[in-house]
């Protein structure tokens, strides 16, 4: 049939020519058939070539952060990446657009190993993304990216806080005064400044905050217990910023001490016990004063100052005596309004001691007067005033009387007789010549009279 091709015959076998120099003519006998022949062995098909593993990308780089700006760069500073592939990590690649859109420029035309990099000849006032990635043979880390981004002015003084020494611990404020603190700072251009309180804005009714170009001020008019905490003052500009704590604790008097008893009386001494108060002021105990009354007095001594436990033992009683004992607390704001007092008397017990009055025979201490001591002439300057004495020694206790010329002085308010335990004085304010003459002192009792004179004489300054 047209278009079919024949079917292929096999071809004849063709016997082969017998070498040259043999005498025989015999043909050779046909080679068997394909299919009656052994299979050959073939060759072991090769194995297939191991391929290497796909290389994966690293891990983003961490801590991306803004370490300087200036009006035209800005210089930035992270961590690398935690895990960077078998391959290895062969740079870091760092991009940034303009903020609000999305064209992202290479900021590097290599790849580099630092983990810091500046970008430089940038526009002032611009509002910058930035980011960055991690490179290696396996492709590109996810981004990076800045929390903010970076506005591109010069930072002239970065942010610093100066916080006063009597700062830097704890500040300790009695409940009703005033809490004034001014902490000066650093920075150009000028910081933004914040105020929180254990990370919550303050209260504007509680406090007062007024910021300076150097300075800020913490003002509290009248303290109250609730105002102590931690306060945090934070100062930025632009990425840059530094911080600082202050703790402020507002205290007062502590309350009472509880449950004060008397816990054994013997000899002169008094054991007491008491608990300490609940509410301690906001503030540490300093310690306890403790303070005794007897029931005779009534008055309150301090017998103990700053004991350092709630307990003690109270010495040198008088026998006989029945007291009561009263505890204060006390912290850095002072002792407590109230104090705790024993509900019952401490009784020292006094041993019966029978008096026996020695036997003794009776003196008679009488005696009559007898100057010991006699007047003295005197001389004096008119207007000025002097003093006449003697000395008298009589029992029972004389009368004096005081004489001039023999007439005896009353109640003339130009003298002033005193006798002081024997000691008798005339005063004579501003004598003038008619006071001159003889002065005498007479001593009288029941058993007798004695009797001394002397001369004043009053001259006239020239």
């Amino acid at each position: 049939m047209p278009g079919k091709e024949p079917d292929p015959k096999p071809a004849p076998a063709t016997p082969e020519a017998e070498p040259a120099g043999t005498g025989a003519a015999e043909a050779a006998p046909a080679p068997p058939p394909e299919s009656a022949l052994p299979a050959k062995p073939q060759p072991p098909a090769a194995a297939p070539e191991p391929r290497e593993p796909k290389a994966e990308p690293p891990g983003c780089p961490s801590h991306l952060a803004v370490e300087t700006v200036s009006d035209n760069s800005v210089s930035l500073i992270w961590k690398a990446p935690e895990q960077v592939g078998s391959s290895g990590l062969d740079g870091y690649l760092v991009e940034c657009c303009k903020d609000g859109t999305a064209d992202w420029v290479a900021a590097n035309q290599e790849l580099f190993h630092s983990t810091r990099y500046t970008i430089c000849n940038l526009t002032s006032g611009d509002r910058l993304q930035i980011r960055v990635k991690a490179v290696n043979a396996g492709g590109m880390s996810l981004p990076t990216v800045l929390e903010q981004p970076v506005v591109i002015r010069e930072i002239l003084e970065p942010p610093k806080i100066r916080v006063p020494r009597h700062l830097r611990q704890t500040y300790i404020r009695s409940v009703g005064e005033t809490v004034n603190l001014l902490i000066p700072f650093q920075g150009k251009p000028r910081p933004q400044v914040s105020w929180s309180k254990e990370g919550q804005p303050l209260d504007p009714n509680r406090v007062t905050v007024r910021n300076g170009d150097k300075d800020t001020v913490f003002f509290i008019r009248t303290a109250e217990r609730s105002d102590s905490g931690t306060y945090q003052l934070s100062i930025k500009i632009d990425r840059l910023e530094d911080k600082a704590t202050i703790d402020i604790r507002v205290i007062e008097p502590p309350g009472p001490p509880e449950n004060l008893r008397l816990i054994d009386v013997w000899g002169f001494n008094v054991a007491l016990e008491w608990t300490p108060p609940k509410d301690n002021g906001n503030a540490a105990l300093k310690g306890y004063a403790v303070q005794k009354s007897d029931r005779k007095s009534g008055q309150w001594f301090t017998v103990l100052e700053h004991c350092p436990r709630p307990s003690c033992t109270i010495s040198d009683l008088i026998m006989g005596n029945s007291y009561s004992f009263r505890v204060f607390s006390e912290n850095a704001s002072g002792r407590s309004a109230t104090a705790a007092v024993t509900t019952e008397l401490a009784h020292i017990e006094k041993q019966e001691i029978v008096y026996k009055p020695e036997m003794y025979l009776g003196r008679d201490f009488s005696e009559p007067p007898k100057f010991t001591q006699p007047l003295a002439d005197r001389t004096t300057t008119r207007g000025y005033n002097t003093q006449l004495f003697c000395c008298v020694r009589a029992f029972p206790k004389p009368k004096i009387i005081w004489m001039k010329n023999q007439m005896e002085i009353r109640e003339d308010p130009k003298y002033i007789a005193v006798i002081n335990e024997g000691v008798c004085s005339l005063e004579i304010r501003k004598p003038s010549p008619f006071d001159g003459g003889v002065y005498t002192c007479k001593a009288v009792n029941p058993l007798g009279e004695a009797s001394v004179d002397c001369r004043l004489d009053v001259k006239v300054p020239q």
